[in-house]
């Protein structure tokens, strides 16, 4: 589980999910020479024909040729599979990943919310899977066009069966030295489920009330109590993760230190204005990932005993929100 067999090779990837996010860390490992191949949907014609154009506040680069498919079938099996899908689109991975992950190569979830890796453990198995926690501001702003607006890290953490504590393996660190070399930043965690929850810690206050609020990420902050209620989240979120401790693994406490909330809050204030991911797919009427993002961590605090009210009024009302918007969507396509 560790390591790939030949410490030597350049190691191949896999994008599925060739969006914002895919898109971005995908064209950037290619621009570093590394061999990357990209399954595509909608964008495959113009993709293929014209390759990937990265504005980025790093550099705009473009790269002219990349090996697109709309095919997993047709696509080699490759050591890193990076799932970048939307978690409303993983009822597809059972047919996406057997095909097209090596039998000794590792899924890399770039998902987010909480439980994601468990399911696609159980496709391939919990030895084949790792997770990834992006600190990205990126959309796709047409076909092929990707905008890269500020910061890009990933955090990488094992994953084991019912999140056991894993620490910082070697294949960890041999990824790292990939997207190192394709400029991205990296940090190794060394517990996947408290990396998750530490991600949550920005993701349920903006994403949610990016969507109820209308608001981008400046104006959320720029408001006196919109901010209070940002903050607000954030501490419930430091609740829910220190329920954990309650749950399978006693000796690893998941205290996320108040320091963080404070980072999380000064990254937000700098960070240039940014319509969040989940605003982008109410927008789009596009399935929201309320479940992964909101349900699941609300479903496991409340298994541990812990209550947290402002999370589950926003559960509540984006649940309301995001069917009222497929309706919609639904009935305007009619």
């Amino acid at each position: 589980m560790e390591s790939f067999p030949d410490y030597a090779r350049d190691r191949t990837y896999a994008i599925l999910g060739t969006g914002a996010m895919g898109g971005f860390y995908g064209a950037c490992l290619q621009k570093a020479g590394l061999e990357v191949h990209f399954l595509l949907h909608s964008d495959y014609e113009y993709v293929n024909k014209h390759g990937l154009v990265v504005e980025s506040k790093d550099g705009d680069f473009t790269l002219a040729h990349v090996k697109a498919y709309r095919d997993v079938e047709k696509m080699p099996r490759c050591d890193v599979v990076v799932v970048a899908l939307k978690t409303t689109q993983n009822h597809l991975l059972p047919k996406l990943l057997p095909s097209v992950v090596k039998d000794d190569g590792v899924v890399l979830v770039l998902q987010n919310g909480l439980g994601v890796e468990d399911e696609i453990a159980q496709i391939v198995g919990s030895k084949r899977v790792m997770g990834g926690l992006c600190f990205l501001c990126s959309n796709k702003v047409g076909p092929g066009y990707i905008r890269h607006l500020d910061y890009g890290e990933i955090k990488l953490g094992e994953y084991a069966s019912d999140y056991q504590f894993c620490g910082i393996t070697e294949r960890m660190r041999q990824i790292a030295s990939d997207f190192e070399r394709a400029g991205i930043p990296i940090k190794l965690a060394e517990d996947l489920l408290l990396a998750r929850w530490q991600k949550l810690v920005w993701n349920i206050p903006y994403n949610g009330l990016s969507v109820i609020l209308n608001a981008r990420t400046d104006e959320l902050m720029a408001d006196v109590h919109t901010r209070a209620l940002v903050e607000q989240l954030m501490w419930e979120v430091v609740a829910g993760a220190k329920s954990g401790d309650r749950a399978a693994f006693p000796q690893k406490n998941r205290i996320i230190p108040d320091s963080f909330v404070e980072l999380m809050l000064d990254y937000t204030l700098k960070m240039k204005p940014y319509r969040t991911s989940m605003k982008i797919d109410y927008d789009e009427k596009r399935p929201l990932e309320v479940e992964t993002m909101f349900g699941n961590p609300l479903r496991l605090a409340q298994q541990n005993g812990v209550d947290l009210p402002k999370i589950t009024m926003l559960y509540q009302q984006l649940k309301f929100l995001n069917a009222r918007n497929i309706n919609f969507g639904n009935n305007a396509s009619c």
